[in-house]
């Protein structure tokens, strides 16, 4: 994917978060004032309630104009031309209140006509039966004789309780929103890495090569001169240098290839190859360059037919066999069982070598991943051939398990689907 499509997938992404987070404090903010009208509306109906029950056995009537009058958010003033008993005020309003299902606490205070003042009755909790608040003092109000006040102190707060679905989803989609900045900041911080560090491993090796190329030229023509022919010590040491060279020169082409397939994918050419033929030619090499392993092919059929890129496949068997012979402390020994289970034709590769155990076997397919021992120490590489062979089976489609065995060793299976045999 190219950088600008990222960019823009990232950007798109930020922004329908961002408009999400910001319909849903929208959606927020009218829901608190849907339920802010709605709770004034149940204190406008009960305190309505309220003062018809007043008037009930008595001789006045109730007034046409509405009684009721909202001061301020959490403060009503209810206006009865009738005196009243507190006693009978407060059951009343506890009463009507529960009616309307309003359980937030509350206090009331009625006018007092001799002192000319509010006195305050009480303070009614819902949640806190012993709770013992401190007096408030309720304002006088002009031309009313009898009336009382009812102040609600805790309204914004049991506002906001009923609105508890709707703040967790709000923190939710926060939350989301900042781990998506965190996750695109690592991607793009691990982007940048990922670009120098492939910039640099291309620019290393391609140093490397040109140097090479002269060693490996001068080599060759020194190792032709008669002088060096003549000397056996010299055509030895000749030898040394264009073999070790040589083996420089293909760790920089797998490097190479590795960092050119990273940039872009592996065109796999598939066809019918055979496994057993494959794996006798790479045994064949592996003798020549290491004469003494054994290698032994167990399978009950005489082959297997595989829908595979020959070239890959090819370098698959190459690099797990080799691996098995430079890892091993003694004579390696190799099995390769080629089995068929159900739907997959399974290629076992069972070594005699040190094994890989413990929570490094998770690793062994990470770029440049080596695993610090003194075998390994002695052996030369970058730690790309598994990595290769993890990308080749993914693009196959195929799977690719490591297990220790019991006997020492270690145990490379590859899972091929039948889909992929024939």
């Amino acid at each position: 994917m190219k950088i600008n499509k990222l960019n823009i997938i990232i950007l798109l992404g930020l922004v329908a978060i961002i408009g999400i987070l910001v319909l849903q404090l929208l959606w927020t903010r009218q829901a608190y004032t849907i339920e802010e009208k709605k709770f004034s509306q149940k204190s406008h109906i009960a305190l309505l309630e309220v003062s018809k029950k007043l008037y009930e056995g008595t001789n006045n009537e109730l007034p046409s104009d509405n009684p009721v009058q909202k001061v301020s958010n959490d403060y009503y003033v209810v206006n009865i031309n009738n005196d009243f008993d507190p006693k009978i005020l407060e059951f009343y309003l506890k009463t009507e209140f529960a009616k309307v299902n309003i359980t937030t606490d509350f206090e009331y205070a009625m006018y007092n006509c001799q002192s000319d003042e509010m006195v305050y009755g009480n303070y009614i909790s819902f949640t806190n039966k012993n709770l013992a608040p401190q007096k408030v003092y309720f304002p006088k109000h002009k031309n009313l004789v009898y009336y009382f006040a009812v102040r609600f102190p805790n309204e914004t707060a049991y506002l906001f309780s009923s609105l508890k679905f709707w703040f967790v989803l709000t923190i939710a989609l926060i939350v989301i929103l900042l781990i998506y900045v965190y996750s695109i900041f690592t991607i793009l911080q691990q982007k940048k890495y990922s670009e120098l560090q492939r910039d640099f491993i291309n620019n290393m090796t391609h140093e490397f090569k040109t140097p090479l190329s002269s060693i490996l030229i001068a080599s060759n023509y020194l190792s032709k001169q008669p002088q060096i022919q003549s000397d056996e010590k010299l055509e030895k040491y000749t030898g040394i240098i264009i073999a070790q060279s040589n083996k420089l020169n293909a760790h920089i082409e797998k490097v190479l290839n590795i960092a050119k397939s990273d940039n872009s994918a592996l065109i796999l050419n598939k066809e019918h190859i055979g496994v057993i033929a494959t794996i006798q030619n790479v045994v064949e090499s592996i003798h020549l360059k290491y004469p003494e392993t054994k290698v032994t092919i167990e399978t009950r059929k005489d082959e297997h037919i595989i829908h595979a890129d020959a070239f890959h496949f090819t370098n698959l068997v190459y690099n797990l066999i080799d691996n098995s012979v430079k890892y091993c402390e003694k004579t390696p020994e190799i099995t390769v069982c080629i089995s068929e289970e159900k739907d997959k034709l399974k290629i076992a590769f069972i070594d005699n070598g040190i094994g890989i155990y413990g929570k490094n076997i998770s690793f062994i397919f990470d770029k440049f991943f080596r695993i610090s021992n003194s075998r390994s120490n002695e052996v030369t590489g970058f730690g790309l051939g598994l990595y290769y062979v993890k990308k080749i089976c993914v693009l196959h489609n195929w799977k690719i398990i490591p297990s220790g065995n019991d006997t020492g060793g270690l145990t490379m299976t590859i899972l091929i689907p039948k889909a992929n045999a024939v």
